[in-house]
């Protein structure tokens, strides 16, 4: 079974003769936030601090605790043992006292020799476990079944990847959120993807998966998100962010 962890990225660079880029300025998850202007979306009516965040990932750093609901923790204990921990991808805590000592966060790109952004990844690793947490690519796309900009990860896994279509909307408390609900194939959602020979393959629409993420302020002026999955209409999993600016070095 192939490994996924931090370094996939770093592999995928040299694999595909591209530039790995870890610092420098201008690494966020969306370079540009009013690409994702839309039916639900007015990138102007979102606070400039998540605005920041998106744009700037990279200068963050975060804590997270994580909730699990009603009795689904074991099963996030038996998707920990057969296939996170062996792939080094989607360690999600099964504790809040897994993540006490805080998640690592970096941004990477991986670009062409003429400069162009090929990738943007985001791989954050438990600092407890040193298990990778997530390690997907970001970027903006376009789907038949929304009609505007959405938010595109790409968790890469053996032979294929977990891919998820979110939709953005801009809240009146000028919060943002990015949702994965679909009811068929092309709209948002949670997707798995199973290569066959480069560039073709078979894909799957999960209808019964969905998330959301919700990035605000909070009252006291901290930046914060909200990650709730669900599955077959019960929520089983939340994940709280506390994000806060890189002290300068």
């Amino acid at each position: 079974m192939e490994l996924i962890g931090s370094a996939f990225f770093r592999r995928l660079a040299e694999r595909k003769n591209l530039d790995f880029v870890a610092d420098g300025p201008g690494r966020g998850l969306i370079h540009d936030f009013s690409r994702l202007s839309g039916p639900a979306c007015s990138p102007n009516d979102v606070d400039a601090r998540v605005v920041a965040f998106y744009e700037n990932t990279a200068e963050f750093e975060f804590d997270i605790w994580s909730e699990w609901c009603g009795g689904f923790r074991p099963f996030g204990g038996a998707l920990a043992a057969i296939f996170s921990r062996r792939l080094q991808q989607l360690n999600v805590p099964l504790s809040p006292l897994d993540t006490k000592l805080g998640i690592t966060s970096d941004v990477v790109q991986l670009k062409e020799r003429s400069g162009q952004v090929v990738y943007t990844a985001w791989v954050r690793d438990v600092v407890s476990t040193k298990r990778t947490l997530y390690a997907g690519s970001y970027s903006v796309c376009h789907v038949p079944g929304y009609p505007g900009p959405c938010v595109k990860v790409v968790f890469p896994l053996p032979n294929g990847s977990a891919m998820v279509i979110m939709r953005p909307e801009s809240g009146l408390d000028g919060s943002f959120t990015v949702r994965s609900a679909g009811v068929r194939f092309g709209d948002p959602g949670f997707y798995f993807f199973v290569e066959k020979e480069p560039g073709r393959g078979w894909a799957r629409h999960v209808r019964t998966l969905q998330e959301a993420i919700r990035v605000y302020v909070d009252a006291q002026g901290t930046l914060r998100a909200d990650h709730d999955l669900w599955i077959w209409g019960t929520r089983f999993l939340r994940l709280h962010y506390r994000m806060r600016k890189r002290a300068a070095v």
